[in-house]
């Protein structure tokens, strides 16, 4: 009977690898056509794969936990055989009950050292070989399964390699990064040695917020806190300073700075399969009222596991709050693609100065880091004195509570 054999497909977003999470089914087991087999995790979510052939599991080439790369062998499948089919005319087709079917094209001699050729490197050794002319080819990686590192092109280079920041005691605890933690890892790598970023604070007094949102819970059912109306602000300052809801474009003949028409909200959240970013889309035309909701509903997607690679794609600008952990703020790196982003921190009662008296008020910190090539300082400044403004102005009822 024929091998079909499943190699691992791009779950979408250009995604280059997968951590297979359990597997559905064991050799020996049938299966039908698009029967789910397999459970992966991605840097966007976990997903199941479907099986496009039925017939018998044979053999399962990874094992939970392992780290395949777009395109490997996952699985083999036992499938029916083909009744054989006899010649016929041209023109006239082929015997009734017979399959059309078509041989696979054996890979070339070249195809096949091509592929036996192919350097593993991570996106920011390949950079650092091309801007120093090194053939990756050339080297003989030292990391896992061969790869190049950083310090293979270093000592290519002729430089030093960087010493690892901790020792190796193999007496510790060695976890595995995977999955999601660790594809995020790499996309902050990516954006603070990318993104020249710059970071400015202010202090707000959060007394006339914490009244909206007292009144907002009165008016509905939906989990109103200071983080919505943050949020809200956010959004009020992209639409008066449109260039904070943008991207860098690199281009052939220089560089572009795409000024997103919609914002499409990204917003950071702690869950079991660590940090994570979903969106809320077309955020700009939603209400307090309605962001909220919306917010509460991406979040539990995102914390129950349930999050598509569409809900954890695509922002434009992204807020988080690190208040929730007892911190007074931080300094936020921008995600990859964007071009700002916003930390709230704590609200803590504080001595602060109204009409000249010295009064104890809830004083929250702002944070904003933004990518210095598409936003200046003075840009910088007015956007998160925009939020500040917001969120302390006497009149923010009317400014936030608009069916």
């Amino acid at each position: 009977m024929p091998i079909e054999i499943f190699h691992l497909p791009d779950a979408g977003e250009g995604l280059t690898e997968a951590e297979i999470v359990r597997w559905l089914v064991e050799p020996g087991d049938s299966v039908s056509v698009n029967q789910m087999v397999v459970e992966i995790e991605t840097a966007k979510a976990t997903v199941e794969l479907p099986i496009p052939w039925a017939g018998v599991v044979s053999e399962i080439h990874e094992e939970i936990g392992a780290i395949v790369p777009v395109g490997a062998q996952v699985i083999s499948i036992e499938t029916p055989a083909q009744p054989q089919r006899e010649p016929v005319l041209v023109g006239y087709g082929v015997k009734e009950g017979d399959s059309l079917t078509r041989r696979t094209r054996k890979a070339s001699n070249t195809e096949s050292t091509a592929n036996s050729n192919r350097v593993t490197a991570k996106p920011l050794v390949r950079k650092l070989a091309k801007d120093q002319g090194i053939d990756l080819s050339t080297l003989v990686g030292t990391g896992l399964n061969g790869e190049v590192t950083r310090e293979d092109v270093q000592a290519a280079i002729g430089g030093e390699a960087v010493p690892p920041s901790v020792s190796h005691d193999h007496a510790g605890e060695r976890i595995p990064v995977r999955g999601v933690q660790r594809l995020m890892a790499e996309a902050m790598v990516a954006s603070a040695f990318t993104a020249p970023h710059v970071t400015e604070w202010v202090e707000v007094d959060m007394s006339r917020t914490l009244e909206v949102v007292e009144r907002m819970r009165t008016r509905s059912s939906e989990r109103i806190t200071p983080f919505v109306l943050v949020s809200a602000a956010l959004i009020r300052a992209a639409q008066k300073y449109p260039r904070i809801n943008s991207s860098w474009i690199d281009t052939k003949d220089g560089a572009d700075v795409l000024i997103h028409p919609n914002i499409h909200l990204g917003f950071a959240a702690d869950t079991p399969k660590g940090l994570l970013v979903p969106v809320v889309r077309n955020a700009n035309a939603d209400n307090p009222m309605a962001l909220s909701a919306s917010i509460t509903t991406q979040m539990d997607k995102a914390r129950d596991g349930s999050a598509s690679p569409a809900d954890l794609t695509g922002g434009t600008i992204t807020v988080t709050n690190v208040g929730v952990f007892g911190v007074d703020g931080g300094t936020p790196i921008i995600t990859p693609g964007q071009a700002a982003i916003l930390a709230m921190g704590r609200i803590i009662n504080k001595p602060w100065v109204v009409d000249d008296s010295i009064v104890i008020r809830p004083i929250m910190q702002l944070t904003f880091s933004f990518d210095h090539r598409i936003i200046d300082g003075a840009l910088g400044s007015r956007a998160l004195a925009s939020v500040a403004s917001y969120l302390s102005d006497p009149a923010l009822d009317e400014l936030l509570l608009k069916d």
